[in-house]
This record gives structure tokens, sequence and C-alpha cells, in this order.
């Protein structure tokens, strides 16, 4: 069968389908489908696609969520800009089977180099939930996710096989990306100005500060690097129900690095959990972090380094935060997430007195 092409979801029928689950392995005929958009994406959009069969071979799902360009122009426009779509296919295609962590089966994806158009086809994880920033996550979600979060670093802990791959960002071989310190600026200035009605005085203080250390913030790091997520939230991640599902998946790999694994976490910790349970909970997550780095390989790597290195780490939710909101089209529920991620990531931020060079 011909191996599928790059399509739109408006322009995906049943033989495209058909042959998607070919190149999966499996051997069946789509009839027919329905298609609704699921997920609350801001720079890709996600579609489920409920299968109905001529012939139903054997392993052949009740439904697929592909994953496609967002459709608002600004936020496809990012995309492009800053290398989502391709990094999220080479993901799948190179990194997905060796990186520990659970992601969902990819069936099939391509991409057009020179447009970044890209399709990427993934198993439906229902009746798993996607998480949600504003909602957060429980103790015990927060449990789970550090666990994969360290066998995510463990994966490619120290890997500088990672350096020589142009679509890793931090890599050494990636291009020198359309951000810089003048354009950080710029957008916390439009960012303040958007916002200054729902801005704390202290968060203003440490984007004042972070803003206009864009690139040392990302350079001082003294640690091992690993692949990272760098997006790493709970609207990231699937997480199981009472009906089923994996405990947690996770998902958009569109950001990821070879950098530093306790930004992850501290990206995670801070946004997804109420701030008086973080604290309250924050030694022994780092424990279970780094007793899975352990028992998946890592030596040479202590508790010392982990909480310098966590406790400069949440810098990154709070660029993020700010960053997207003006770069992104704009929503009401994008507005509340963003507030809330640069917020939380602030809080951590002056905590940990990381508001210092």
């Amino acid at each position: 069968m011909t191996r599928p092409d790059i399509r739109e979801p408006a322009d995906i029928d049943a033989p495209w389908l058909t042959a998607v689950l070919a190149a999966g392995g499996v051997d069946a005929e789509v009839r027919s489908f329905t298609a609704r958009q699921v997920g609350t994406g801001q720079i890709g959009d996600s579609v489920r696609f409920t299968l109905d069969y001529a012939r139903r071979g054997e392993g052949a799902p009740d439904s697929l969520v592909g994953k496609f360009p967002a459709a608002g122009a600004e936020s496809r426009a990012t995309g492009v800009a800053l290398g989502n779509y391709l990094r999220e296919v080479r993901f799948y295609q190179h990194l997905a089977p060796q990186a520990l962590v659970h992601t969902p089966r990819c069936w099939f994806t391509d991409v057009d180099e020179a447009t970044s158009h890209f399709v990427l086809m993934m198993e439906d994880l229902a009746p798993a939930e996607q998480g949600d920033q504003l909602r957060g996550v429980t103790l015990d979600q927060a449990r789970l996710v550090t666990v994969q979060a360290g066998r995510l670093h463990a994966s490619h802990w120290g890997d500088d096989g990672l350096d020589d791959l142009p679509w890793v960002s931090g890599s050494k071989a990636a291009q020198a990306g359309p951000v810089n310190d003048d354009a950080v600026s710029m957008l916390w200035a439009g960012f303040k100005d958007r916002y200054a009605d729902r801005l704390k005085p202290e968060w203003t203080e440490v984007g004042d500060w972070v803003s206009t250390r864009y690139t040392w913030l990302g350079q001082r790091h003294d640690g091992p690097r690993c692949l990272t997520h760098n997006d790493f939230r709970p609207d990231n991640m699937m997480f199981g129900t009472p009906e089923g599902g994996h405990p947690v998946t996770v998902l958009d790999w569109q950001s990821f690095a070879y950098g530093a694994g306790p930004t992850d976490l501290a990206y995670f910790l801070a946004g997804a959990l109420p701030g008086e349970v973080r604290r309250a909970h924050e030694g022994e997550l780092l424990a279970l972090y780094l007793d899975t780095l352990q028992a998946n390989g890592v030596t040479g790597y202590g508790m010392a380094d982990l909480r310098r290195h966590y406790g400069q780490g949440a810098y990154l939710l709070f660029l993020t935060a700010f960053f997207a909101a003006m770069v992104v089209t704009r929503t009401a529920r994008g507005d509340d997430m963003f507030m809330q991620m640069l917020g939380s990531a602030a809080d951590h931020m002056i905590e940990h007195d990381a508001v210092r060079d």
C-alpha cells in the first residue's frame, strides 16, 4: 500500500487512514470515520478519528488521534519559526524508543522540512484524560510524573551524541534560533503592558530580572546535560482515570532539548502543585527523582547538586509563560494559564533565592 502523505485534517479520507494503519503494521480497511477536535494545544491542533471498518484486522484500534499544525495563523507561524513541528516528528522517529518515558504509540508521522508541514498519528489514550494546568495535579500524580522525569533524563544522561543532532534544541549542531536577549526584553515589555492589572509587584520584579538575562540563564547550568522535555506541564500529559488508561503519558515533544534535567522537574512542580503542597513535599519528590535517576544508571550526581539545579530551574516556566502569551493566538484560557504559570514560577524562584547573578 502507498505510504501516507502529509495532510490537513479536512483532507483526510478513509483510504488515507487505511494507509496509516498499514504503516503501523495493521492490515485493515477503514470504511468511514468521524473526526472531532480534542485537547487544548497552543501550537498544534489535535483531532480524534473514530474508525468504522469494512475489514478489521488484528490489532486495529477503535480510534486514532492526529496532531497537525495549528489552525491559528499566529500560532502556526510560531511553530514553524521555532522549529517545533520538525522537532516533534524527529523525536518520534529517532528518540522515543530509547527515551524510557511513557509516550503514545506513533502509528505514522512525517514532516516537510522545507515548509514544516507535518502530521503525527498516535494512539488514542482514552479513557486517560488530559491534565489541566489551571486545575493542577494531585500529589499522587506528581509522584508519577516525577518518576517519568527521572526515567526520561536518565535515558540520555550526559549523552553528547545529542550534540550532533541539528533538530535537538541546545545541541552544538542546532542553528541559532530567532530568539535573543533583545526579543525577549521586547516581549516582556509587551506582556507587562497587556497584563498590567493582573501582575503582582514581585512578579514584575522577577520578570524584569529574567527578561534581561535570557542567554545567561540558558547557559548557567553547571551539571550534566540530558534529554529534556522543556514544556513539562499537565496540559502535555495524559493521566489514567478509574475507567482505565496508563497512569501517565507524556505528550507534546515540540520543545525537547539537550539541557538540564532538574529544570523540567522545577517547571512541573512549580506550576502543577499548589505552593503549600509543593513546599510540604518538595524534599520527598526530589528524593524520588534522584532515586529514579540512580535506578536507571545515573551515577555521580547527588542531592546537593540536584537541589541547586532544581532551585534555578523555574526560570524556564516564567520565560515560557510570557513568551508564549505574546506569540500564540490569544484565548481567554490561554491568558489564565500563562498568568498561572508565570506567578507560580515567580513564587518558586523567590523561595529558592534564584533571582540573583
